[in-house]
């Protein structure tokens, strides 16, 4: 199975590195409140980064570190939120496809193939793409959109934690904490709350 797997890496770097490829990720997408931000990236071949990775594995710092790097150094990037309404229509994967192929068609050359973290995409225009579970930890493309995508979701919960400070967004970037949750029952929702998700425990009411 392992030999396998490798294999078919492989056969994806072999290929991918002919074309023009651009990496996708997500962030936000178990949160409460807030939207899901997607980045996608095309990065120059040669471009190497020691401290680049999976953005869940970098510090705070790390990530806003590497955030102008990016930038500066990538072909083309693009970012879009797709925010909690849009989210309660079409649900929380539906909405993170959208936010990827909408970032994805902000890159400008347009890219000839798209690797994608996770295992879950739709066909964008006729451009050929792969997912791959954990692709943020092995390519290097997938982890600069990783990067991306989390710090410009922080900078915008950060904005908003100055609307609504009793949720402390600035801090768990309306992530499920314990804190949330029980500013949540003591004070209600707000408008960035996502309705279509289990905010509290069942055995707390809400009035939506």
């Amino acid at each position: 199975m392992y030999f396998s797997i490798f294999i078919i890496m492989n056969l994806i770097n072999t290929f991918s590195k002919q074309v023009l490829e651009c990496g996708t990720d997500e962030a936000g997408r178990g949160c409460l409140a807030g939207p899901v931000t997607a980045a996608a990236v095309i990065l120059d071949p040669k471009f190497e980064n020691i401290i680049l990775n999976d953005s869940k594995q970098l510090s705070e710092k790390k990530r806003f570190l590497l955030k102008p790097m990016i930038e500066l150094k990538a072909i083309s990037f693009g970012v879009s939120h797709i925010f909690q309404k849009e989210i309660d229509s079409i649900n929380i994967l539906n909405a993170s496809i959208k936010a990827m192929q909408l970032s994805i068609e902000q890159l400008k050359p347009e890219p000839e193939f798209i690797i994608v973290d996770g295992n879950r995409f739709k066909p964008y225009k006729d451009i050929p793409y792969k997912t791959i579970i954990k692709g943020d930890s092995k390519y290097l493309s997938i982890a600069a959109a990783s990067v991306l995508a989390k710090t410009y979701r922080d900078l915008y919960m950060e904005k908003i934690h100055e609307e609504f400070p009793m949720y402390n967004w600035k801090k768990n970037k309306g992530y499920p904490t314990k804190e949330h949750r029980a500013a949540i029952k003591k004070y209600g929702i707000t408008k960035y709350h996502r309705k279509s998700f289990r905010l509290l425990p069942e055995q707390y009411q809400l009035d939506l």
